[in-house]
């Protein structure tokens, strides 16, 4: 053979469209995972994936779009799992029996899919404006939801809003603690501090028990 013979990519076999979307969506997410968002592009997922960037910008038209549809794809599942640990069918319930059940639940919600909440809260820095606008949008919708449920469980007067927005914000510190260090920041710790903080909260209305 010729010394001129060149090393060769292993070639990317012919997948359905969809699976390899799928292919190329959870090698974003694991770049995202490892290095966040500032080290994905178009080399960085070919490389992940182990195709060329042809095989990307075949299934999908650039950088923006697949993260769009990786962003549409993890706030489907991110939000099925917070409207599940979330007690909302029992608004109606004591502020700390909403706690005890809510707090241990959302415990082992990011247990559960470590990689999707990781990335979700994330602070991005360089991003396309749309995926920009796509987190906030992402981020005002639970903060709707808490809101929500705010408002049914603080008196009269309270700035449920304001209120969102603060528990929201904890929400995330938090869930970045339990998430690097679990056995550090357990369910009985963090339930025992949110009883603690309803009391505080309530402690003369009667609401809290």
């Amino acid at each position: 053979m010729s010394d001129q013979v060149r090393k060769r990519r292993p070639y990317a076999a012919r997948v359905p469209i969809e699976e390899r979307r799928t292919q190329l969506l959870d090698a974003a997410l694991r770049i995202i995972d490892r290095d966040g968002y500032d080290r994905v592009s178009i080399d960085a997922i070919a490389k992940e994936a182990g195709v060329t960037r042809p095989v990307v910008y075949g299934a999908f038209d650039g950088l923006g779009p697949l993260l769009m549809s990786l962003l549409e794809r993890q706030q489907k599942r991110a939000l099925g799992q917070l409207y599940g640990a979330l007690p909302i069918t029992a608004l109606g319930s004591p502020p700390l029996v909403l706690v005890e059940r809510a707090v241990p639940a959302l415990h082992q919600m990011l247990l559960n899919d470590p990689v999707t909440w990781r990335a979700i809260l994330q602070t991005p820095a360089n991003v396309p404006d749309p995926v920009r606008q796509r987190i906030e949008a992402n981020q005002d919708q639970v903060r709707a939801m808490i809101q929500m449920m705010v408002a049914t469980l603080l008196p009269a007067g309270t700035d449920a809003e304001l209120a969102a927005h603060g528990i929201l914000a904890l929400m995330r510190h938090v869930g970045a603690l339990v998430l690097a260090e679990p056995e550090r920041y357990d369910a009985e710790r963090l339930t025992e501090a949110a009883r603690q903080a309803v009391r505080m909260a309530l402690p003369s209305t009667g609401l809290s028990t």
